[in-house]
Formats: C-alpha cells, structure tokens, sequence
C-alpha cells in the first residue's frame, strides 16, 4: 500500500472546530427521538443490519453483535460530499464518500444488538444524520450476502444539492484528499482507514486502491519526500 502511516501523518494539522455548515439546520432531540422510533417500527421484528461503506466500517457508534461481508447492487462509492468543516475547511473543503447510483458496492453488513435496539439507532442518527439536510440520505436498501438478500439501512445514499459534486476524476479527488483537512482529522487519515480497514475485511476496491497511491503521490510531492 503506497499510502503509509508516515504520509498520512503529514496530512495532519490543527485546525479549529467550526461548527456546521452555513444554512444547515439541527435536528432537536424530540425530531431525533423520532426518526429512531420510526426506523424501529419500519424494521419491526426481524434483526436490524446497517451497511457499512466507508467510516462506519472503522468506527461504528453502535454495538454489534454480527458481521458480514455484503454488496450492494445500483450503488457504488464516490467521494462526491463537498465538506467545508470535519475533514476540511472553507479555504480548503475536502471531500467525504457518499453512496451514488450505478455500479456495485462490496462493503460490511453490521447486525445490530437487540436488547436496546432502539437505543443504539438513536446513537447511529446523531452520528450520521443531526441536520435537517440530510435526512433525504438515510435509506433502506437491499444488498446479498452470503446469508441471502436483505434489507439494510444505510446512510448517505443518493446525496443531491449543491454540496454535491458528481464524478470527479481521480485525479482531481486526490488532490483534494491529500491536502484538506479540520478539526476530525484529515481525508487521507479518512481514505487510509477506509482502504485497511476494507482490506481487513478482504474488500479490495480498484477505485480506493488506485486513489490512495495518488494520494501518496500528492502528499510526497507537496511535502517533498521520496
């Protein structure tokens, strides 16, 4: 793997937390207790599975209790969501992975412990979805595994509006990743976790694999190392 440790610690810096973005609406405790009760219902008796493409797959705000590898069919990876704050900055927005039409998708289905269900998706939505904006992005979606199709609940699915940007070359996203950064952390710390972590797994995405070697080449030539 040509992104290593060393170049992602490069990446890093300090940066100050900035809030949401403009015009990005909180949702209230009572709207988020809300949309937990209603994915509660809409999964009703059988066990609660999350598909996991990017982020969650290292760093679920869930307990578990089962893992599976699993494909998603009409939707592939695309570092498309233009991020102004988190992993980047107004003067140098970076870039998170969203769920976008077409293709497939080989990712991680996390089943979802029982006993406080509906506790743990409270926890899941104020993770992933605490504005008003994105709530169109959280979906149920159907995916195979090797227990069979199923339906999952996953976020950041068919993302629309103007922090979107659809289908940049790769190129022009690996600039992007080996140069933005924020408070969370930078988009090369993000793409180097995803592609390990998927690799754990024994996920090998082409399109990842190939990003993060130009993600380690823009990193070693901005910080002129060999």
């Amino acid at each position: 793997m040509s992104l290593t440790p060393e170049l992602v610690a490069l990446s890093l810096r300090p940066e100050p937390e900035l809030g949401p973005e403009e015009g990005w609406e909180l949702l209230s405790d009572g709207e988020l207790d809300a949309l937990a009760q209603r994915i509660n219902e809409e999964c009703g008796s059988t066990p609660l599975w999350v598909f996991a493409y990017g982020s969650l797959i290292w760093k679920p705000d869930f307990d578990a209790v089962g893992h599976l590898r699993a494909t998603a069919y009409g939707w592939h990876r695309s570092f498309c969501l233009k991020m102004r704050s988190w992993r980047g900055t107004p003067e140098q927005p970076g870039l998170m992975m969203a769920l976008e039409q077409g293709g497939r998708c080989d990712g991680v289905i996390y089943r979802i412990r029982e006993e406080d269900r509906l506790m743990q998706i409270r926890r899941m939505l104020f993770r992933e979805v605490r504005f008003r904006h994105n709530l169109a992005m959280v979906r149920w979606i159907p995916v195979a595994s090797e227990e069979g199709k199923q339906r999952v609940l996953a976020f950041w699915v068919g993302p629309r509006g103007e922090q979107v940007a659809r289908k940049l070359p790769l190129q022009t996203v690996a600039g992007v990743l080996a140069r933005a950064c924020g408070h969370a952390g930078s988009c090369a710390e993000y793409l180097y976790n995803t592609v390990v972590h998927l690799e754990n797994f024994g996920v090998h995405d082409r399109n990842l694999w190939r990003l993060q070697q130009l993600v380690a080449d823009e990193l070693r030539a901005i910080h002129k190392v060999a």
